[in-house]
C-alpha cells in the first residue's frame, strides 16, 4: 500500500538509530493460520523453489501465503491478485489484504528473494532472478482449482504493491512477455516505483546519499543484499560519485542495475499491452514523479494507456526537506475525485472494471491525474513543457552557501508536468555541482521548494559558456495570485548529503530560459 511521508520519516528515524525492524529469518518467520474473525477465508503457507543465486547450485525458496476468499470454489472461480512488499518488508497478513478478499479476489502475497522467509539475496528485480521467481509463482496460481483461468497456464491475474512491490510487477510482466510472448498479468497497479533505477539512485551520476544509505541500512541486519552492493552504496556516499567501475577497486553499479527496471525492457523493444493503474508520489524523493511519467509514456503501448489511469498523490518516499526548505502534504485528491475514496478503493474499482468486467463509474482513463500541495487534482494528457519564460543570469556558489531564488512567473499560474531549463553554463572548477528546482513564495526570501525535490548538474571538468539543458523535478502546483514561481538554485541539498562540489567556486547559467508545462494557458 502507499507509504506516506509520516511513515517513511518514522522509518528513516529508526534506521538512523539502528533500530529498524528487520525481516525475519526463515526459522523465525511464524506460519500464518486462518484468522478466527474471518473463518470463511482460508490461508495456506508454502514455498516454491526457484533459480539458484549466481555462482551457486542450490535452488532458492520463495515463500508465500495464499488467501482464498469466502465461497471461492471450483464451480465459482475468482480472479487472483498478487501482492508483495516494499524494501525491507515481508508478505502481508490477512488484515492487510482483507479489503481485496471482501471484494471477492483471491490473494497471493510473497516474500521477495532475500526478504522475509525467502532465501537468497535481493538483486533488486533482476530479470534472471526475481523475474524467474514471479514466473514460478504465476505457475502456482495457474494450478489453483478455484482461480479463474483464461487459458492453459493463464490465470485471471492482477498485481498490487508499492516501491519494491511495484518493481516485481514490472519485472514479472516483462519477463513473462519475453519468455511466453504475453505478459500473462491482466492488470497491474505499481505504486511509487521506478523506471530507471540508476537514474533514481544517482541522477546525472550524483548519489542521493540519504536514500542510498537508508536502503542499505534497511537490508543490513537481514543480509538481504549481495556484499558488493553494500560496498558500492558506501563508496558512492564516500566518493561523491555513482560507482561505475571507472575508479580502480570500486564496484560497477551501472552494470549491476542496467537490466533492473522498465527502461531496459523498453530498450529491448518490449511494451506491456495491459491496463495499469499507476500511482506515484508528487513529493517522492527517491522515485520521483518523473519516473512514473516515463513508465506511463514508455513502458506500455498507446492502446494500453487508453485503458489505464495515472494518479499522483502527495506522498511516497519522503524525507524532511530542510535545506533547501520545502513543503509537506499527505493527501490524495485524485483518488477521491475518481473513486470517492483512497487509492485502495480506486484500485479495487479499477480491477473490478478490468478483471471482472463490471460496469463502474470510473472515469479518467488515458489521462494523468496529479495532486497539488493545495489538495487539488489537476488532469493532463502529457507532461511536456510548452511555455518558455526568460529568467536571465542564474548563479550560485559551489560547495557552501544558501539557496537563491530567481523569479520565473507571477501567479496565478498552474504548472503540471516536467519542466526544464536551458542556457549557457560556466563553471571553472572540478566536479562542479549545483541543485535546481522550482519554488513558490511572495518574495525570493520566503520561497519554498515545490514538492521538495531538486535535481543536480554534474560537470566533472571546467566549462565556459557551454549550452546545456538542465532537468528540473516534475511537479504539479497552483501558484496563487499574489505569489510567484521561482527557480531555486542551491549549492547543497540534504537529499544529496555531501554530494556538492568538493571545491568552492561559482556556477553561472546565462540566457536562462525555464520551460514550463502550463495548464489552462
Amino acid at each position: 500500500m502507499r507509504r506516506t511521508a509520516a511513515t517513511l520519516t518514522a522509518t528513516l528515524a529508526l534506521l538512523a538509530g539502528g533500530l529498524a525492524a528487520a525481516p525475519s529469518s526463515p526459522a523465525a518467520d511464524p506460519q500464518r493460520r486462518e484468522a478466527p474473525a474471518r473463518a470463511a477465508v482460508t490461508t495456506r503457507d508454502g514455498c516454491i523453489t526457484s533459480v539458484p543465486e549466481p555462482g551457486e547450485t542450490a535452488k532458492v525458496e520463495i515463500c508465500y501465503t495464499v488467501f482464498k476468499p469466502a465461497r471461492a470454489a471450483g464451480k465459482r472461480r475468482v480472479p487472483m491478485v498478487m501482492h508483495s512488499h516494499g524494501w525491507g518488508g515481508k508478505r502481508a497478513d490477512q488484515p492487510e489484504v482483507q479489503a481485496w478478499l471482501d471484494a471477492g479476489y483471491g490473494v497471493l502475497s510473497f516474500d521477495q528473494r532475500g526478504f522475509g522467509a525467502s532465501g537468497g539475496h535481493a538483486h533488486v528485480e533482476a530479470p534472471a532472478l526475481e523475474g524467474r521467481d514471479v514466473r514460478r509463482l504465476v505457475k502456482l496460481v495457474a494450478r489453483l482449482p478455484w482461480v479463474q483461468q483464461d487459458g492453459p497456464g493463464d490465470p485471471r491475474l492482477g498485481a498490487i504493491g508499492g516501491s519494491y512491490g511495484g518493481g516485481y510487477q514490472y519485472v514479472g510482466a516483462f519477463e513473462l512477455l519475453r519468455a511466453r510472448g504475453e505478459p500473462v498479468f491482466d492488470a497491474l497497479s505499481p505504486q511509487i516505483t521506478w523506471h530507471d533505477l540508476g537514474q533514481s539512485l544517482a541522477p546525472s551520476g550524483v548519489v542521493r546519499t540519504e536514500w542510498a544509505l537508508a536502503l542499505s541500512a534497511a537490508s543490513l541486519l537481514s543480509d538481504a543484499l549481495p556484499a558488493n552492493v553494500y560496498k558500492a552504496l558506501l563508496e558512492g556516499a564516500a566518493l561523491g560519485v555513482w560507482p561505475d567501475g571507472s575508479i580502480p577497486g570500486t564496484e560497477d553499479m551501472a552494470s549491476f542495475f542496467r537490466k533492473n527496471g522498465p527502461k531496459w525492457h523498453v530498450e529491448q523493444g518490449r511494451r506491456l499491452d495491459i491496463p495499469m493503474l499507476l500511482g506515484q508520489g508528487t513529493t517522492d524523493g527517491l522515485f520521483p514523479l518523473e519516473q512514473g511519467f516515463r513508465n506511463w509514456q514508455q513502458a506500455m503501448t498507446a492502446k494500453a494507456r487508453g485503458k489505464s489511469i495515472f494518479v499522483a498523490y502527495n506522498g511516497g518516499h519522503v524525507l524532511p526537506a530542510i535545506l533547501p526548505a520545502g513543503t509537506t502534504a499527505d493527501t490524495d485528491p485524485c483518488s477521491r475525485r475518481l473513486a470517492g475514496g483512497d487509492f485502495e478503493k480506486l484500485n479495487i474499482a479499477f480491477f473490478d472494471h478490468v478483471l471482472k468486467g463490471r460496469p463502474t463509474r470510473l472515469r479518467g482513463f488515458g489521462k494523468m491525474h496529479l495532486a497539488t500541495p493545495g489538495d487539488r487534482c489537476t488532469t493532463i494528457t502529457s507532461p511536456r513543457a510548452d511555455t518558455a519564460k526568460k529568467v536571465g543570469t542564474v548563479a550560485t556558489l559551489e560547495g557552501v552557501g544558501t539557496p537563491l531564488s530567481y523569479q520565473v512567473a507571477a501567479g496565478p499560474i498552474r504548472v503540471a508536468g516536467t519542466p526544464y531549463l536551458t542556457g549557457k553554463l560556466t563553471a571553472l572548477g572540478l566536479q562542479n555541482r549545483a541543485f535546481y528546482g522550482l519554488a513558490i513564495g511572495r518574495t525570493p526570501l520566503d520561497a519554498s521548494l515545490v514538492q521538495n525535490n531538486v535535481l543536480p548538474i554534474n560537470e566533472p571538468t571546467p566549462v565556459r559558456g557551454q549550452k546545456r539543458r538542465v532537468a528540473l523535478p516534475s511537479v504539479a502546483v497552483d501558484v496563487p495570485k499574489g505569489q510567484n514561481l521561482y527557480l531555486m538554485v542551491t549549492p547543497v541539498s540534504d537529499t544529496f548529503l555531501l554530494m556538492g562540489s568538493r571545491l568552492p567556486g561559482v556556477v553561472t547559467i546565462e540566457d536562462t530560459i525555464v520551460h514550463l508545462p502550463v495548464v489552462g494557458r
